[in-house]
């Protein structure tokens, strides 16, 4: 053969590999984006879906139940035929990076490709069963006194500050919700992992789950990262202990350093800053009490929306369409039972956005209101993505998203610029009093955010059993929180179906990963625009350079791995990256760390909880045993010891 000859069959086999190559990519763009095609279909059906969904959530009946389910399972099997087709395709011989991602996001159906759609179904159940119990729970402190979580307990827990009147409602929350629930969890459960592991991907539904977040190394990450974190809320958490103890009594602690949980304001004691002013550092300094402001300006419902909304406009982002005023539920309906837990809704239709929320005039709503829009944000800027791209990078993106605004709507710079102030914190006093007010929702917050998955991918792993789910739920709580059972909890019960996200089988590592990421973002944001010192007091209002970089992030969706996303909004800026990092967090609150180190130190009280265990007397089981938490062989004696003697 001549070289001639062999180079023009070397330029043909090329041109020929190039148009099949090229021909696959025309057949799945075509499969994907064509008249009919997946996006189209995969639109119209999960629209259908939503609007179902939608009515259920804001009006709990059994007919809304059942037509919501049943579009559970038309959209599980939509999923399963479409992994077939999509099947078909040979990945290698897909050239276009972005058509290859789509085909292999609708090759991973989770658990629709299970077989057996009455298994499908019964999950589909249990589920809204569940969230159903939840929503529908009425504590009753006395005839004719009763109470949903929200506004009722919420506002007991809130502004109560009578131990005993907290306790019955902490108490009274869990008896009437997630003890009601267990033996649904249970074999949710179940069904879940059967489902998941005979697709033969993964090894449980936690599994699954963590695969969302496109890294190997994502567990890893998180531990460590929390690690870094945990000298921090260690800090926080000596001197709240303290200032607590001097309001309710040192009798009301345990000697193992941790503190009862119904005491911070908050049902799950997440957040600690609606108890603000029984911790407040100066007292007499400079500080802001949000709800009253807005009280004292005759703030109501709509125009705390109305404020938010101006917020993302004033960044460059878009106003609400109509249909979110029209369509979306922003106070509680006197008439019907509501899914209260506060949401925002992409009705997958390209104009309909949403949210629902029993708004309340405080200051702690105004920045769930923030956050909801934030939702809606993202939504409105990757809406002309692919379908299967319309989405956050990963979960955590978009809570962190959501809750961007809140790091500068907070400020007092901001909350001067609207008018909710008249002047702004002065001197070191006043800087420190801001910080306090940030870390008991920011940084309280963390622990929480971190234990949720990591008991409930126990559960998915079999590690933890039926047996133990209130036991092993408490131990984590006890030493990641530094939080104990104010009364005796046993395996009758199940405190974590009265957390919302566990009833409804949201997965919640997404919140911590948004904690992180949002400081890494504000960071950015605020050296982008020369106002990286101090962070703590940057304010990106107004600012169009800010929201124009966080537009480039937020229009990718979930085009790209979420850390080339994290990537463009970071890019020429000290923090830039592609992977999570607690510095920015860190570097917002050093001051306040310094300080609370300080202090600590200056009252001799430097002792962290105990994090190998509960209080003492604290966990049961269901029949009596009781249950401590260190040296296998002594609680082995201890159980041994019980069973001879109630033979």
């Amino acid at each position: 053969m001549t070289l001639k000859k062999a180079f023009w069959l070397l330029s043909f086999t090329t041109v020929v590999v190039t148009v099949l190559s090229l021909t696959v990519d025309e057949q799945v763009r075509e499969y994907l984006e064509g008249s009919g095609g997946y996006n189209e279909r995969a639109t119209t059906l999960s629209n259908t879906y939503t609007v179902a969904s939608w009515a259920y959530n804001t009006n709990i009946t059994t007919d809304n139940q059942q037509k919501m389910t049943e579009l559970s399972l038309a959209w599980s099997e939509f999923a399963k035929n479409e992994s077939v087709k999509a099947a078909a395709f040979d990945l290698n011989a897909i050239t276009d990076a972005s058509l290859k991602r789509q085909i292999e996001k609708i090759l991973d159906v989770g658990i629709s490709g299970y077989k057996d759609t009455t298994v499908l179904k019964k999950i589909a159940d249990l589920e809204a069963e569940m969230t159903d119990i939840y929503s529908a729970a009425d504590w009753c402190k006395s005839q004719g006194e009763c109470y949903k979580l929200e506004p009722g307990l919420t506002e007991i827990i809130t502004n109560s500050r009578n131990y005993d009147e907290l306790l019955a409602a902490w108490k009274g929350w869990r008896d009437v919700s997630g003890k009601k629930m267990r033996s649904k969890y249970q074999e949710f459960v179940e069904l879940m992992n059967m489902a998941i592991k005979a697709g033969g991907r993964y090894s449980d539904m936690g599994d699954y789950y963590r695969s969302w977040y496109e890294d190997a190394q994502f567990e890893t990450d998180v531990r460590n990262l929390f690690d870094e974190l945990a000298p921090l809320y260690d800090q926080l958490h000596i001197y709240v202990r303290r200032k607590l103890k001097k309001y309710y009594g040192a009798d009301k602690f345990p000697t193992s350093g941790h503190i009862p949980a119904h005491i911070f304001g908050n049902m799950w004691a997440q957040g600690w800053n609606n108890i603000f002013d029984l911790l407040v550092p100066y007292p007499e300094a400079d500080q802001t009490n949000l709800t009253k402001a807005m009280f004292d300006q005759n703030y109501n419902v709509t125009h705390m929306y109305v404020v938010a909304e101006e917020f993302f406009t004033s960044i460059g982002l878009q106003k609400m369409p109509d249909t979110f005023w029209t369509h979306s539920m922003l106070k509680r309906p006197p008439d019907r039972d509501v899914v209260c837990h506060a949401s925002a809704w992409d009705m997958n239709n390209g104009t309909d956005f949403r949210i629902k929320q029993c708004t309340i005039v405080t200051g702690d709503q105004f920045n769930t209101v923030h956050h909801e829009m934030g939702h809606v944000q993202y939504y409105l800027e990757y809406i002309n993505q692919p379908y299967l791209y319309r989405s956050g990078a990963n979960p955590g993106f978009h809570e962190g998203v959501a809750d961007i605004a809140s790091l500068s709507f907070q400020t007092p710079e901001h909350l001067q610029e609207i008018g909710l102030i008249q002047d702004l914190p002065s001197g070191n006093e006043g800087d420190i009093n801001f910080l306090f007010q940030m870390a008991l929702r920011k940084v309280a917050f963390l622990p929480f955010g971190y234990l949720i998955d990591q008991w409930r991918w126990s559960v998915y792993r079999g590690q933890t059993t039926p047996a133990n789910y209130n036991t092993e739920w408490w131990k984590l709580r006890c030493q990641y929180q530094g939080v104990s059972p104010p009364v005796e909890r046993s395996e009758d019960d199940f405190d974590p179906g009265a957390k919302y996200h566990i009833a409804s089988n949201t997965p919640y590592i997404r919140y911590f990963v948004s904690f992180v990421l949002q400081f890494q973002w504000h960071q950015a944001l605020c050296e982008l625009i020369g106002k990286a010192e101090p962070l703590h007091r940057c304010d990106i209002y107004r600012n169009i350079t800010a929201g124009n970089r966080l537009k480039e992030m937020l229009q990718m969706g979930a085009s790209k791995q979420w850390g080339e996303a994290l990537f463009t909004l970071t890019k020429g800026t000290s923090g830039e990256t592609r992977k999570l990092s607690a510095a920015p967090l860190l570097s917002y609150f050093k001051p306040l760390q310094e300080w609370l180190t300080q202090r600590n130190a200056e009252a001799s009280d430097t002792q962290i909880w105990d994090k190998t265990s509960c209080p003492p007397g604290s966990l049961r089981t269901s029949s009596g045993n009781v249950l401590t938490r260190g040296n296998p062989v002594i609680v082995m004696f201890l159980n041994i010891i019980f069973i001879i003697n109630n033979v």
